[in-house]
C-alpha cells in the first residue's frame, strides 16, 4: 500500500493576516474540486464579522467554509477542539471525493494539526486565576521570565507578549510537575494522519502589510465595526476575559466605547496590534518545514499558485475542475 492510499492529500494555505488568503482560496476552490475549512480562531465566532474580516455571507453562500460560526462568542475554543473539529471535516470532504482546503492564519491550529497534541491537563480554574493576577502585578514578560526558568523550551517558543500562551504552560508546569515542551516533543512522534501540501502567502515588505492593515482597519470602522462592538457589549455576558474579545481590534473599541481613550488612540492600538498579530505569525511561518512560499505582491499570484496546486493534484491522480 502506498503513502498516498495511507494518507491522504490536504492543503494547507498559510499567512500572515491581511494578506490576501480568502481570494486565493476562493481562486483555487473555483478551478479545483475542493472544500473549504478555516483555520481562524476568531471566524468561529456567530456575530464577530466586521472585525474578523469574515467572508460576506453571498461569498460564504457560493464558497462554503467549515469552522465558520460554530460558537457563540461566549465559549471557549481551543487547538484542540479545532483538530478534532477539522479532521472530522477532511474525512467527510475526502470521503466526498474532494480534496480538504485549510486557509487561515491561526498557526497553532495548523501546528496541532500536523503534529498532535499532548495529553495536557484541563484548565484548573483556580490557578488560572492565581497566574493571570500575577501576570496582570508582575507584567508578563516578567511571567515569561519565570517560564524560561521552568520551561526553556516553552520558552523559546512563546512571545513574551502571549499572555495566554504563557500562563497555560505556566499551569500545565505546575499541574504536571513537567516541562510543557517535554509532552508536546512525545505528541510529535506520532505520524500525522494527512499529507499536507503546505502553501505560504506573504510579503517580504512589511510595509506593503502594515499599509494594508491600516486600511482594511479604516475599512471595518466605515463599514460599522464600533457598532457591532456595542452590540457584543450590550448583551452582558461578555467581558475583556472572554477568549473571543482578545480578538484584535475587539479589545480596543471595547475599551474605547468604556471611555479608557478616543478614537484616534483606538484605531492606532488597534492597528499596533493587528502589526504584533502578524509579527507572531510570521515567527511561526518561518518555522513551518516543507512548505512553498508565494510572494504576496507579485503580479501572478493567483495563477502561479494554483498552477502549483494543480500540477500537485495531477500527480496525485485529481484533475482540476
Amino acid at each position: 500500500m502506498t503513502e498516498a492510499t495511507v494518507r491522504p492529500l490536504a492543503i494547507c494555505l498559510m499567512g500572515p493576516t491581511a494578506a490576501g488568503k480568502t481570494d486565493l482560496a476562493v481562486a483555487l476552490h473555483d478551478v479545483v474540486p475542493c472544500e473549504l475549512i478555516s483555520v481562524d480562531s476568531a471566524l468561529v465566532y456567530r456575530g464577530m464579522d466586521i472585525g474578523t474580516a469574515k467572508p460576506s455571507p453571498e461569498l460564504l453562500a457560493r464558497v462554503p467554509h467549515r469552522l465558520v460560526d460554530i460558537l457563540d462568542p461566549s465559549e471557549a475554543y481551543s487547538a484542540g477542539r479545532f483538530r478534532d473539529d477539522a479532521l472530522a471535516a477532511m474525512d467527510e470532504i475526502a470521503s466526498a471525493g474532494r480534496v480538504p482546503l485549510l486557509v487561515g492564519g491561526t498557526m497553532l491550529y495548523f501546528r496541532a494539526l500536523e503534529r498532535g497534541l499532548a495529553d495536557l491537563p484541563t484548565a484548573d480554574p483556580t490557578l488560572r486565576a492565581e497566574l493571570a493576577a500575577e501576570g496582570e502585578r508582575l507584567g508578563w514578560p516578567a511571567m515569561h521570565r519565570r517560564l524560561a526558568e521552568v520551561d526553556p523550551g516553552a520558552a523559546a517558543a512563546i512571545h513574551p507578549n502571549d499572555p495566554q500562551r504563557i500562563q497555560r504552560a505556566l499551569e500545565v508546569q505546575r499541574l504536571t510537575g513537567r516541562p510543557l515542551s517535554d509532552l508536546q516533543r512525545a505528541a510529535r512522534e506520532s505520524v500525522p494522519p494527512w499529507r499536507l501540501l503546505k502553501l505560504v502567502v506573504a510579503p517580504e515588505s512589511r510595509a506593503w502589510l502594515h499599509e494594508r492593515i491600516a486600511r482594511r482597519f479604516g475599512s471595518m470602522l466605515d463599514e460599522g465595526f464600533l457598532d457591532e462592538v456595542a452590540r457584543l457589549r450590550a448583551r452582558g455576558d461578555l467581558h475583556l476575559g472572554c477568549p473571543s474579545m482578545r480578538a484584535v481590534g475587539y479589545r480596543q473599541a471595547w475599551q474605547h466605547l468604556d471611555g479608557e481613550f478616543d478614537r484616534e488612540v483606538m484605531v492606532a492600538r488597534a492597528v499596533a496590534a493587528t502589526r504584533q498579530l502578524a509579527k507572531r505569525q510570521f515567527t511561526w511561518l518561518r518555522r513551518e518545514t516543507h512548505a512553498t512560499w508565494f510572494e504576496a505582491t507579485r503580479s501572478d499570484l493567483t495563477e502561479a499558485l494554483v498552477g502549483q496546486v494543480i500540477e500537485r493534484l495531477a500527480a496525485e491522480g485529481t484533475t482540476a475542475r
